[in-house]
């Protein structure tokens, strides 16, 4: 497997400092301790990058502002939708660790599992989970390195229950796709709180009636928009329907 270079040029390693004043443009304080992992993870993607070409041709400005601005605009969604206070989260298709990674820097409950089937990625994940946490960031983060419709194999196997509470995906899979999976994985809407699918994507969210024609079984529970690199883009939250 080829090995990401040694010296990245500064192009491709942020300072925390640079990373704040990156975060405040976009609306968002961030403590030290959260501006120097943000900074410790674009240095490794982009280390990385140059190897295995996890972002495309950017330095770390562009990846912040495309990419990784997107974690923090989630991690307020998440704080506003009703989640147990230790959630299981499912991130489908993790790839590069983007939302993941970012995310778990500024929104640490509960257990997060990142799903990623592509060898190399989740190589790439393992070891940016293992330094972020080194660096005391990143609590109960895990790779599962394997197709998602075999994840409740994984969660038994680690000790965590079958039933998701939370699951994230980005580009993963068109959502009408999506939908039956994430059904089998979401604990069930029993009226008293169940799994909920955040889907992040460049589209508001379908209308009851789409829904409806394609049998999904889901309801929008909440959706927002917020801008990003010159354009919308939006947060979908879906819960199970009661049966």
């Amino acid at each position: 497997m080829p090995q990401p270079p040694k010296q990245p040029p500064k192009a491709y390693a942020p300072a925390p400092g640079e990373v704040a004043s990156e975060a405040r443009r976009a609306g968002f304080d961030l403590t030290k301790a959260q501006a120097g992992l943000l900074s410790q993870y674009l240095t490794l993607l982009l280390k990385w990058n140059r190897a295995m070409n996890l972002v495309g041709r950017a330095g770390w400005p562009e990846v912040f502002r495309d990419l990784t601005a997107d974690s923090l605009h989630l991690a307020e969604f998440l704080a506003g939708l009703q989640l147990p206070e230790a959630p299981l989260t499912l991130d489908l298709g993790a790839g590069a660790g983007l939302p993941g990674l970012p995310l778990r820097v500024l929104w640490g409950a509960g257990d997060y599992v990142l799903v990623e089937l592509r060898e190399k990625r989740a190589v790439f994940l393992r070891q940016a989970v293992a330094e972020l946490q080194q660096a005391g960031g990143l609590s109960g983060v895990r790779v599962f390195h394997g197709r998602a419709e075999a994840t409740q194999v994984e969660l038994k196997r680690l000790g965590l229950r079958p039933c998701t509470d939370l699951i994230v995906s980005r580009a993963f899979m068109p959502w009408p796709k999506l939908l039956p999976l994430a059904a089998e994985l979401l604990a069930p809407n029993t009226g008293q709180g169940g799994g909920r699918l955040v889907v992040l994507a460049n589209e508001p969210p379908p209308s009851a009636k789409e829904l409806a024609e394609i049998g999904a079984g889901f309801v929008v529970e909440a959706s927002r928009s917020y801008p990003a690199s010159g354009k919308e883009r939006y947060f979908w939250s879906l819960i199970p329907a009661m049966a």
